[in-house]
This record gives structure tokens, sequence and C-alpha cells, in this order.
């Protein structure tokens, strides 16, 4: 059984976990590093594009001030494109259409998997603010049925509510001769998100729009303390650890390179779990390095983790070896059932 095989197995036999970073919306939205960047060039260098003397900080190395602007300029970035995204004008962006892939066949993985064995639940976690996974999920309700759980309860006001995401639901017979349990894909989102707004009974909303002072954490190497901060934050990293702890379980890692060292921390203590496995698809060759070095395991070899490199996936050619990145997109065929 080759890797393909093998990761299209456990993923119908399997608790399945999914957790997607920033890398998978690069295209529409950029990586952190590059609003740091963006923040050091508007405050030291010159209209002609000269570099000021002194600068704040040295360019890479940026300083707590380029570090909080680059934080605002993410966050404008990130309103602006969910605006966008939910008026409807980014249809033919090829995030989106990762994004809707992605979506449809987590859908289908649910529908191959056996009820007997796990529950029909995916759960998908998301340090992302963006809304593009909402967005798919809205597209591909209206043709395939399945719940899509946010942690939300209520109507009109819809209120976010950790207790949610335990929550299994089912379809009953007409005349009450049988019972079939409903896929349902949980979305947890341990960094806020750009629809998350906050009460003035201090409880979060979600909207279905994009608001003006939404409940995020910044990526500013203090999330730790900002999550544990707020009791919502704590709640979400609490069902991550949760779901990881339980026995058969599987966790796929998208477009995230684990430099939030909590969860890294989180992942550290998660693979005690001989039960647990990892997969974690790098987008370049070189990737893998960066991420065994954000989760201090070196170059051990833990059984339990493994690293899936453009080089190790066959394309669809004869015997071709994926030379691209391994985006969403690529990663989403891979899960497919027969890869085409």
């Amino acid at each position: 059984m080759n890797i393909q095989e093998e990761i299209r197995e456990v993923a119908v036999s399997k608790n399945v976990n999914f957790l997607i970073g920033s890398g998978c919306s690069v295209g529409a939205i950029g990586t952190m590093g590059k609003y740091w960047e963006d923040a050091w060039k508007e405050k030291n260098l010159n209209e002609d594009g000269t570099e000021k003397s002194p600068t704040c900080c040295k360019n890479k190395e940026y300083c707590e001030a380029c570090q909080k602007r680059g934080n605002e300029l993410l966050v404008i970035d990130v309103k602006k494109v969910s605006k966008e995204l939910v008026e409807g004008k980014l249809e033919e962006n090829f995030v989106t259409k990762n994004y809707n892939f992605f979506i449809s066949e987590v859908v289908n993985l649910m529908h191959r998997m056996n009820s007997r064995q796990n529950p029909k639940n995916i759960n998908i976690f998301t340090t992302n603010y963006d809304l593009f996974i909402e967005d798919a999920l809205d597209k591909v309700s209206k043709t395939e049925t399945f719940v899509i759980n946010d942690g939300a309860r209520g109507y009109f006001k819809r209120i976010l509510d950790s207790s949610n995401f335990n929550r299994t639901v089912s379809y009953r017979g007409p005349s009450n001769n049988y019972i079939d349990e409903i896929p349902s894909i949980s979305l947890i989102k341990p960094h806020g998100s750009v629809n998350w707004e906050k009460t003035a009974d201090e409880e979060i909303e979600i909207r279905a729009e994009v608001v003006d002072n939404p409940i995020v954490v910044n990526p500013d190497g203090h999330e730790p303390r900002v999550t544990f901060e707020e009791n919502y934050f704590h709640d979400m990293l609490r069902i991550f650890q949760t779901e990881l702890d339980k026995p058969q379980s599987v966790l796929f890692v998208i477009g995230f390179s684990f430099q939030d060292e909590h969860i890294a921390k989180m992942m550290q203590r998660a693979l005690r779990n001989k039960e647990l496995n990892v997969y974690v698809f790098c987008y370049s060759n070189n990737t893998e390095g960066t991420i065994r070095e954000n989760l201090k395991c070196g170059s051990s070899n833990i059984k339990n983790l493994k690293f899936i490199r453009p080089g190790d996936i066959q394309s669809d050619g004869p015997m071709e070896k994926q030379t691209s990145g391994l985006t969403l997109g690529v990663v989403t065929n891979i899960l497919k059932s027969g890869g085409n």
C-alpha cells in the first residue's frame, strides 16, 4: 500500500480531523510574514523606496511595532477579501474553487464512512479568520445532504456555544422504521473569525456578514496568553485536544506550519496517543525542516507523525512525481477516491 492509498484508507475508517492553516488561502490572502514586511516598509522606506536611517528594526527581524501594524494590515485584508467573497465577487478565484472542491470531497468521505464503526462527523479546525470554508460549506450544502455545525445556537441571533459541537443528527424514517445518521461537518476556529462579534452580554455572535470589530487572536507570538484570556478560544482548543486524544483518530494538516507555539505544544502532547495518526502535507520538499523545528521533534522518527512532500506523491500520469506544491486542491485530489 503506497502513501496515497494509506491516506484514502484512514480517511474513511478513522475519526477524521483537519487542521487548515493560512497556506490554504494564499493567492487571495498573504501569510503573516507578508504583512509584517509590508508594515516594515511602511515605517522604514521613503517615498522613493530608499531606506530611512536609522530603521526601527532590521528587515525580517520585525520589532513589536511592525508586528502590531502587520497584524492590523492582515485583518484589514482578510475583511476586504471576505466581503468580496460573501458578495460573490471571487467565484472564479482558484482559492475559492480549491475550498469548494475540498468541502465537496469531505462530504464524499463521510458518505463512504461506516457509521457503525465511527460517527459520520468530520472536524475542521482552522486558525484562519477568513470565510472561505463557510462560503464553501454554504455552496455545497445546496446540493448535498449534511449538517453544518459551527457551534452556534439560536435562530435570528446565533451565539457561539462550544457544547453544541457534541451533537449528532439523525434522519428518522417516515414510519419511524429506521434511523440514519446524517453526516455533519464541525467547523472550529480557535483564533476567531471576521464574522464573530462580541455582544453586550459578553457573548460571541456569529453573523452572516463581515463585522467592523471582529473577535480574532492576532498571530503576534502571544497566542497562548490571548487565547486563554478568552473562554471561547480556550474551549475551541480544548475540543482540538479532546478530539486528538480519542482512539482511532487521524489528523490531516494542510497549509499549517505550527508557528503557533501553543498548538505546537498541544500537538506534541497529542502524539503520545499512539492510536492517533498525523499526516502533515508539506507545501514544498523543503517545508518539512521548518515544521519539524516548530514541533521541536528534530530528525526524530515519530511513528504516528508522517510528513508528505510533493516528491512523495504520484501525479495522475504514469509514475510521474508531483512537482508542484501541495496546495489544498492537490491534497484534496489525493483524498479523493481513485484520485481522479
